[in-house]
């Protein structure tokens, strides 16, 4: 943990770590909908397997399933609020490192 010069600072490191907190859960979530876009994936070519559905057919109907769809959007929605949560602590860092060197010139 870093030392502070101001309050100011110490607010903007705060953030900064809260808002990585939260873009990391948004990618464990990220992670979770594409881990389950997977396993059914698996699961829809082993179930056309057994029915003789050849592997090309069986990738087709597992796209066009709405367990296939959600698991896409739910991955690139995560995936768009951690990017959003990052930038946002990248910025906060930032500030924070700014105050720093504003205060130490003083």
């Amino acid at each position: 943990m870093p030392t502070f010069h101001n309050e100011e600072e110490r607010a903007a490191w705060a953030l900064a770590e809260s808002l990585t907190e939260q873009a990391g859960k948004m990618m464990r979530q990220a992670e979770a909908a594409l881990e389950t876009w997977k396993m059914g994936k698996e699961m829809n070519r082993l179930r056309c397997e057994r029915r003789g559905i050849s592997a090309s057919d069986a990738e087709i109907r597992w796209s066009g399933s709405a367990n296939a769809k959600n698991a896409l959007t739910d991955n690139s929605f995560h995936v768009g609020l951690a990017t959003m949560y990052f930038s946002a602590a990248t910025a906060n860092y930032s500030r924070a490192l700014y105050l720093r060197n504003r205060g130490s010139l003083r």
